[in-house]
């Protein structure tokens, strides 16, 4: 027969830290903590397999499981010298959940089981304090009518009616909270209590102890289905196929008088790191009291020891032991019954990004672990990293702005960050007011972004859209900016023309104070103080190291990841926030989008695209040709000998001229006109022309340089020239030019040849030649189908997932978002494709373009250079597929570092 029960207590336990799986978090530890000589009241915990069995057959269990768990009961009573139901000498239990994650609140837990008229009486003449058993009574009844059988409140207009009779009966006596409730009050109130359950549940409340610890079992393993913990294992990638265990302990009291007291205790402060035993506790009550927040905890830290120093004491030594033995940092349950401490669970502690770098770094230099025990990423996530990285809201001023009801809305965290500003509506304007007053705080804020708007997004502290999802323009450029950003926040009205944004009954308009946190979302009305990242001030030269601890700290733990990736990090970047980029760690350019400097040169690329003979658009682009030389020159200068990607012209020319355009500036087509010289009906003629029905799939990328050779031969030639004067000065930088959208072997050859002869033109005029190489994008199936032709001429491959995304899943980044929450939500997805590498597909596709490539060029350089790039877990992924190299936006490069670390170290 299986075994379903492992008992502990008494110093023994079936069990150990080991067996998580089998017993989750808590039952693990609590049989750890029985080996190691804690105190710990005896009990046993029933394994996930059973949560499971349970959940897979109509809510029924296994056959045995009842016969053991009479055998794990009777040890417990054994053990702690009670028994169970018994109207002398009571042992009563508490029965609860414990996941192998920890997903704290998440299901359900019931305390006090076994209590009825007779156990009360009998903990009424054991204890001699009546109000402490009528109190516990009362309790179970609640919980067990709240977790058992349903009647907690579901929704903000269900009734609370446990509540509502302590409330009442609170407000009789004048008093604030149940423990200054008289004894006849506990007994009144019990008596409503069981009233309640026999008229809502339509039973009477179960007094046969057994049936009582039955029902709590059901109830515990049953609420691993409830609608928050599924939310909870969504979010946190917790598969739900885990199961939880159910711990039942014997019940010790912190509520027996002045003597006693309960709380959560943690070895180091897990909001800053700071070291030191801390947390929260209250005199005379139960567990339930501090994490329910009906009344206000002391803090151990600053009061524990003057109340109860014995205890104090102890549980300092305590915190220590177990720190030492896990090596990590404790959240610890405890309760201490006159006088005496028992431990209730201990768990690695869930902490912030800020203390995570800390702790871990603290804890090599106080030898208890070694750096790569730190990295590991269950210690640090990397994404938490984002936290020392960007501007973040002071939490005391975000918390008084939620008191206030200034929380408006909530968007996609696109770009993490925390924000303040005046609302701009137009980029243009953003523009005017920086250049008026360069320390003017704006937020743009617009239904959708687009290239044309890079100006207003490069002065703006935030950026907010009420559409487009985390792979936008808007979310796209505001990372690589790094930038605060909200996409998709669908309950903004926005009024370009009024010059208003209206959510609800709250209607604001340009020039007025709005914040946004890109790390949840979050949009308030007003304006909320930020705090500096002391990381970047550091980085950007605005501080000095000496005087940055955390920056210390940071630095430290770079130089280790940096120790131990193999996976190369690059930057998507231009020459303006290249500096940012080598200062965070870059190791070259993996993505330089060219399109973002015609922009700043509307009238020369608009010239190109009137002429009508090549001769025509060749003299047209030779316009841009400084322009682009003098980016590449600053690119290339910053970078030094580091690689540097540079993707050719990629969006359809329509981006560049539109209808959207032309009605946003009623002028523009006669300026247009009277400078090239036609109609104004030949101006619209050729808007109409250049629209298409799905630009996304239409004449882009390498389409473009086909039939318009002469923009990849300025281009090249752009590259060429600013790398050969800047070898003459002595830097020998590194070009690696990136053909955009080629599916077929014959696109790529025929840009490749350009690019190649163009080389060999600028060389000869120079006297002086630079190593290059001719690569390409990977971002359509075909192209990843039929890597190996390709990578006959091709040099480097780097997949573009931001596209090879869009084709592979036949999903619009821009339009997808009216149905990915619901697809996440209902598991039809585990992930959205355009944030985390969908690895069964479009990684599917990855492989395929790794194994075929480098069966014809078996030393293919092969990189990613979509937004995905700065995902740990997509960054997990390229490690496992063979990539050289991964590149992201520049605040997302030591997130990436620190995921490369870590996908080396788990391998």
């Amino acid at each position: 027969m299986s075994k379903y029960v492992y008992t502990f207590g008494g110093g023994k336990a079936d069990g150990d830290a080991t067996q998580k799986n089998l017993l989750g978090g808590k039952g693990a530890n609590l049989a750890e903590m029985n080996k190691i000589g804690l105190p710990v009241p005896a009990g046993f915990t029933i394994t996930t397999d059973v949560c499971n069995y349970y959940t897979d057959n109509n809510k029924t269990y296994p056959a045995g499981l009842e016969d053991q768990i009479l055998e794990g009961l009777k040890n417990t009573e054994e053990v702690m010298g009670a028994k169970f139901g018994d109207s002398e000498n009571p042992l009563l239990l508490s029965c609860r959940s414990g996941a192998r994650e920890s997903m704290p609140g998440m299901m359900d837990t019931v305390l006090n089981i076994g209590l009825n008229e007779e156990t009360v009486a009998a903990l009424i003449k054991q204890s001699g304090n009546e109000h402490f058993a009528w109190d516990s009574y009362r309790r179970f009844i609640q919980m067990y009518g709240d977790v058992v059988l349903g009647l907690k409140p579901e929704s903000k207009n269900d009734p609370d009616h446990f509540e509502d009779i302590l409330d009442k009966a609170r407000e009789s006596t004048g008093v604030e909270h149940e423990k200054d409730l008289t004894v006849d009050q506990l007994k009144q109130i019990v008596a409503d209590f069981k009233d309640v359950i026999k008229k809502h549940a339509g039973i009477d409340f179960p007094t046969d102890p057994m049936e009582q610890l039955r029902g709590c079992i059901s109830a515990v393993f049953g609420s691993w289905s409830n609608d928050r913990a599924v939310v909870y294992r969504r979010q946190y990638g917790i598969p739900h196929s885990w199961g939880t265990a159910t711990n039942v302990q014997a019940m010790v009291f912190g509520n027996l008088g002045d003597n006693c007291a309960t709380g959560v205790g943690l070895t180091r402060n897990c909001s800053d790191g700071t070291p030191g035993f801390c947390g929260d506790y209250l005199i005379n009550a139960q567990g339930e009291d501090v994490v329910a927040g009906t009344r206000t905890p002391k803090r151990v830290e600053e009061s524990l020891e003057k109340d109860a120093p014995a205890a104090y004491a102890e549980l300092n030594e305590i915190g220590k032991k177990l720190e030492n033995h896990y090596k990590d940092v404790q959240d610890i349950e405890f309760t201490v019954q006159k006088g005496k401490v028992w431990m209730l669970q201990t768990r690695n502690a869930k902490r912030t990004g800020f203390a995570a770098v800390r702790i871990a770094v603290d804890l090599v230099n106080e030898g208890l672990i070694d750096a790569k025990t730190a990295l590991q990423k269950r210690r640090i996530p990397a994404d938490d990293l984002n936290q020392l990285l960007q501007p973040i809201f002071d939490p005391t001023a975000k918390a008084e702005a939620e008191k206030e009801s200034r929380l408006l809305a909530k968007g996609i965290n696109a770009g993490p960050g925390a924000a303040s500003g005046q609302i701009v509506f137009h980029a243009s304007d953003a523009e005017a007011q920086y250049n008026e007053d360069n320390d003017k705080q704006l937020i743009l804020v617009r239904r959708e972004t687009s290239p044309e708007d890079l100006r207003g997004m490069k002065v703006a502290k935030g950026i907010l859209t009420a559409f487009g999802g985390a792979s936008s323009h808007a979310a796209l450029v505001s990372r690589q900016m790094g930038k605060t950003c909200v996409c998709g926040c669908a309950d903004l009205s926005i009024d370009y023309d009024a010059g208003t944004v209206t959510v609800g009954d709250t209607v604001l308009k340009e020039g007025d104070w709005i914040s946004v946190d890109g790390f949840t979302g979050e949009v308030f009305n007003g304006k909320i103080e930020t705090s500096p990242s002391e990381v970047m001030e550091v980085l950007l030269g605005n501080k000095k190291a000496e005087d940055a601890p955390t920056y210390a700290r940071y630095e430290q733990l770079m130089k280790w990841a940096d120790e131990h990736r193999t996976l190369n990090v690059r930057a998507n970047a231009e020459a303006d926030d290249a500096e940012a980029a080598v200062a965070l760690g870059a190791e070259g350019v993996g993505l330089c989008r060219t399109e973002h400097m015609f922009f700043d040169h509307l009238d020369e690329i608009r010239e190109m695209i009137f002429a009508t003979k090549q001769e025509d658009r060749a003299k047209a682009l030779a316009k841009l040709l400084p322009f682009q030389r003098d980016d590449f020159t600053h690119l290339f200068k910053t970078m030094g000998d580091r690689p540097v990607t540079i993707r050719l012209l990629d969006p359809p020319l329509h981006e560049f001229l539109s209808e959207h355009h032309m009605h946003d500036d009623p002028t523009l087509g006669p300026k247009l006109a009277k400078e090239f010289g036609v109609s104004e009906e030949q101006v619209k003629r050729r808007v109409e022309e250049l629209a298409e029905s799905n630009p996304m799939l239409g004449h882009r990328g390498c389409r473009l340089g086909i039939v318009y050779p002469e923009i990849t031969a300025m281009q090249a030639r752009a590259i060429f020239e600013a790398a050969c004067a800047l070898k003459k000065e002595g830097i020998n930088c590194h070009p690696e030019v990136m053909v955009p959208l080629a599916g077929f072997k014959t696109e790529f050859d025929n840009q490749a040849k350009v690019i190649r002869d163009t080389a060999t033109e600028v060389f000869k005029e120079q006297g002086v030649e630079v190593e290059y190489m001719v690569g390409t994008m990977i971002e359509i199936p075909r192209a990843a189908l039929t890597a190996d032709e390709i990578a006959e001429q091709a040099e480097f491959f780097s997949f573009g997932t931001n596209d090879l995304t869009q084709t592979t899943l036949g999903m619009s980044r821009d339009d997808y978002k009216s149905f990915i929450g619901y697809y996440q939500e209902n598991d039809i997805v585990p992930a959205d494709p355009f944030q985390t590498v969908d690895q069964t597909g479009v990684g599917k596709l990855m492989k395929i373009g790794v194994e075929g490539g480098r069966s014809t060029r078996k030393d293919l350089k092969i990189g990613i250079c979509g937004e995905h790039g700065g995902d740990p877990k997509s960054v997990f992924f390229c490690h496992e597929i063979g990539l050289n190299y991964v590149s992201c936006s520049p605040r997302r490069i030591p997130i990436a570092r620190l995921a490369a670390a870590q996908a080396a170290l788990d391998s």
